[in-house]
């Protein structure tokens, strides 16, 4: 996927920048698809800074778009939808500070769908400014690991190989513990 989208950087000279934005606000209003092929693109082609930025704008673009139309959507069927997470549920009853520092956690945490937490944060009574900020505000440490890590495997340098080993690990580690749980 990435090669596709490279070369349609490559072909759309300086509407390169828009086709990014433009597939990262798609990405986060389907809701379910991860735009990690993306950030790895703007990297591979605009260098790691320009492309660290435009991923952190099209993301946050996206959340704020999602944030809307998903509010709109919730306002027309009047229900209540089931999300099996306290955290999310919390986020759905809470408003003002409480919200934004949910919102701003969610972010942060890497196993939590972007998706689930623009929908619940949609489906609570925190406003578009809050939650606008406290979105973006999260996605930006989770996207300089993710660009960093992207570059390096790009790369593939040594530091590279330690982060996606250390990364598996984790994840690996983390999946038993839950099964184990069960």
């Amino acid at each position: 996927m990435v090669e596709e989208i490279l070369q349609w950087f490559e072909n759309s000279g300086l509407l390169a920048v828009w086709i990014s934005i433009i597939l990262n606000i798609s990405i986060s209003v389907l809701g379910f698809i991860p735009s990690v092929f993306i950030t790895a693109a703007n990297i591979s082609f605009f260098g790691f800074g320009k492309g660290l930025i435009l991923s952190i704008l099209g993301e946050a673009l996206g959340a704020m778009i999602s944030f809307y139309l998903y509010r709109k959507g919730i306002n027309k069927i009047k229900t209540k939808f089931i999300i099996n997470n306290k955290y999310l549920n919390r986020l759905q009853q809470s408003k003002g500070m409480e919200a934004f520092l949910l919102i701003l956690a969610l972010r942060v945490f890497p196993f939590v769908p972007s998706g689930l937490v623009t929908l619940a944060s949609a489906g609570s009574n925190v406003g578009m400014l809050n939650f606008s900020i406290a979105s973006t505000l999260g996605k930006i440490p989770a996207l300089v690991i993710e660009a960093y890590s992207t570059q390096q495997m790009l790369n593939w340098s040594g530091q590279g190989k330690v982060i996606l080993g250390i990364s598996s690990l984790i994840i690996i580690s983390i999946l038993i513990i839950k099964s184990a749980s069960k």
